[in-house]
């Protein structure tokens, strides 16, 4: 029995082993496992864990269909794991202002991450950093985002009204792009003098030099009256402004006889054209498929870059989608071409434009009680309508599906513009006052149709590229990298919102707790610093060739070269004389230099005529794997001398 009871002793222990070992086993495993993904996965901040691959997936918005709209999945406001721009800025140094521990979203470096410090001297960015930095003046950004300053690129002029709204709408650069001046030199020196508290800038208005001229809405221009508008065009943008901007339903008697040879001055003088087409419904005759077809066509026939204003109320209502994939298709040919959008179901105007004119209610699909005049609670009648129209009063209309907006926001190419700005009496529309707020509060936090990255995306970076490539100081607007202008809002993503309705448009946005205009402060939590007015005049800025610069030797080859903004060129086709092959590319806008063998002795290129434009048209060229950016003068490119370094 004793010997029965070892053996059964024994027997039962070897279990017990094997149990242990595969319990060792598995926890020595889960150590690895735990060793490995600690530095690979984080909480999302709401107890669950994410890789770094769903991490980093995070930074671009993913895109997925959902019955007919557009949701992202996931759109947490969470920042990502640090990317973007490295730690940049003295940590001995003692800034003017240092702005801690923010969450920093940067759109063109893709950096979103929480607890950094950022640095301003004067004006300017100059160290955004995980380290502690000192400033003279500090602001605890703890809990809060920070942007760089919302860029309204579809506004009008800054009246000294309603630019205070803008500033509380976290707006630091107001555009007039949907309308602007004839007279540059006289309304930039007016508004100087104002001192506003937002940077400014203009369009060449086209309907307003039309106007000097006494040419009525539904009648055409003579080509002598044509001629005039051109020359007052290229005076108008040799005076600073930022581009050419028509409003071709408002003046139905625009046609393309008209437009073509300003789209032409646009395009020798690389500036975009912005369009309110001439078509906002689904109606025949004349459909937002026409008006993206017209647009689209000027562009192909001129190469000028073209805008289309407020897609979802003129070009895109009730055929969003449509609509996108026509600019999408155009944009895959080569051609350069954006749109924007505000962030409402209601679109606004005056009764007495042309859009009011007779069959508007079947184009719109509505009739007079889905109108209400701005800044009162008043819905129209037959009566009414007709005594405001006579009166030019602006109402809204109730008449943009909201999948229009979602749809709009989908595209890469559409940014946020308000189309407003707040006037003394207050008819405007509440865009006037809420629209940046609005489209993060509303479609970011609450509906969750695009992430936080690509809204501040669609009110920052977006708008500055759009008018960069001729007016140099938008270069360092929309961006918060060292080195670019000090216009920043912090605001809070759980309380950001708009406040402003149709009944008092003028209700400034909440949420947004500082924003900086140049490095100052003009608003903060307290209240609106009116004393402080930083704001500056945006223009584009043209050079023109000179004399040639020194020759270099490349190689017992002396190239000629000019000098452009501090730095010198040559003409790509130099290449040429030294076997390589130069190809390019129109729908990607690039240029590539390939070593070959040319069948004949290439000529060589003539100097650039002195007096011609340079210009920056976004050109590239490919040599290897590097890339340069290029500039153009007349239809030749030329590259920076350096390249020649880094060539035979």
């Amino acid at each position: 029995m004793q010997r029965q009871g070892r053996f059964t002793r024994k027997k039962s222990r070897r279990p017990a082993v094997w149990l242990a070992a595969i319990v060792s086993v598995l926890l020595l495993g889960g150590i690895a496992y735990w060793a490995f993904t600690h530095n690979n996965t984080r909480t999302n901040g709401e107890g669950n864990v994410e890789t770094s691959d769903r991490v980093a997936a995070r930074t671009t918005a993913k895109l997925s269909t959902e019955g007919e709209g557009t949701k992202v999945e996931p759109s947490s406001p969470v920042a990502d794991e640090p990317a973007g721009m490295p730690d940049t800025g003295d940590v001995n140094q003692t800034y003017d202002l240092v702005i801690r521990n923010g969450r920093v979203i940067d759109p063109e470096t893709q950096t979103d991450r929480e607890g950094l410090n950022v640095g301003i001297v004067g004006g300017k960015i100059e160290a955004v950093t995980s380290q502690p930095i000192e400033g003279r003046k500090l602001i605890d950004a703890s809990g809060l985002i920070v942007s760089p300053g919302f860029i309204d690129n579809l506004s009008y002029d800054p009246n000294p009204l309603g630019v205070w709204n803008k500033i509380a709408d976290g707006v630091t650069t107001n555009i007039a792009m949907h309308g602007g001046t004839s007279t540059p030199v006289a309304w930039y020196r007016h508004y100087e003098g104002e001192r506003p508290p937002v940077n400014f800038g203009a369009s060449f208005f086209y309907t307003e030099a039309r106007n000097t001229l006494k040419i009525g809405r539904y009648s055409r221009a003579t080509p002598e009256q044509i001629e005039k508008l051109k020359e007052m065009a290229v005076k108008a943008l040799e005076n600073g402004v930022l581009g050419i901007s028509f409003s071709l339903e408002y003046v139905p008697g625009i046609t393309a006889e008209e437009v073509i040879p300003l789209m032409k001055v646009a395009q020798q003088y690389n500036v975009p054209v912005y369009f309110h087409g001439r078509y906002s419904d689904m109606e025949e005759p004349g459909t937002n498929i026409d008006t993206m077809n017209e647009l689209i066509g000027y562009a192909r026939a001129t190469g000028a870059a073209v805008h289309v204003d407020h897609i979802n109320s003129t070009g895109g209502t009730f055929s969003m989608k449509q609509s996108l994939a026509m600019m999408d298709k155009a944009i895959a040919e080569g051609l350069d071409m954006t749109a924007c959008t505000y962030p409402y179901d209601y679109w606004g105007t005056y009764l007495n434009s042309a859009r009011f004119d007779e069959g508007w209610q079947e184009r719109f699909r509505i009739s007079y009680e889905d109108l209400q005049i701005a800044g009162t609670g008043e819905r129209l009648t037959k009566e009414s309508f007709a005594k405001y129209r006579k009166e030019g009063k602006l109402a809204v209309a109730y008449a943009i599906p909201e999948q229009d907006i979602i749809d709009s926001f989908g595209s890469p190419h559409v940014m946020i513009g308000s189309d407003a700005i707040l006037e003394p009496g207050h008819n405007n529309h509440p865009r006037a006052s809420g629209t940046f707020a609005r489209t993060i509060g509303l479609y970011v936090r609450e509906q969750q149709v695009m992430t936080l990255m690509d809204a501040i995306a669609k009110q920052t970076l977006l708008p500055a590229q759009r008018l960069e490539k001729q007016a140099p100081a938008m270069k360092y607007k929309g961006r918060l990298s060292p080195g670019s202008d000090a216009d920043i809002v912090l605001f809070n993503f759980e309380t950001i919102r708009d406040r402003s309705t149709v009944e008092q448009p003028d209700l400034p946005s909440e949420g947004i707790e500082y924003v900086l205009v140049g490095g100052q402060v003009v608003k903060d939590p307290s209240s609106l610093h009116k004393d402080v007015r930083p704001g500056i005049g945006i223009k584009s800025e043209f050079v023109r060739v000179e004399e040639a610069g020194a020759a270099v030797d490349w190689y017992g080859l002396s190239v000629p070269t000019l000098e452009y903004r501090g730095q010198s060129y040559f003409d790509i086709r130099w290449l040429e004389q030294k076997g390589y092959t130069i190809a390019w590319d129109k729908q990607s806008r690039q240029y590539t230099a390939a070593k070959g063998e040319p069948e004949e002795t290439p000529a060589v290129p003539p100097p650039a005529p002195e007096g011609e434009l340079i210009l920056e048209r976004g050109y590239r060229m490919s040599v290897g794997d590097r890339s340069f950016e290029l500039i153009s003068i007349g239809e030749e490119a030329f590259a920076p001398v350096t390249l020649l370094r880094e060539m035979l």
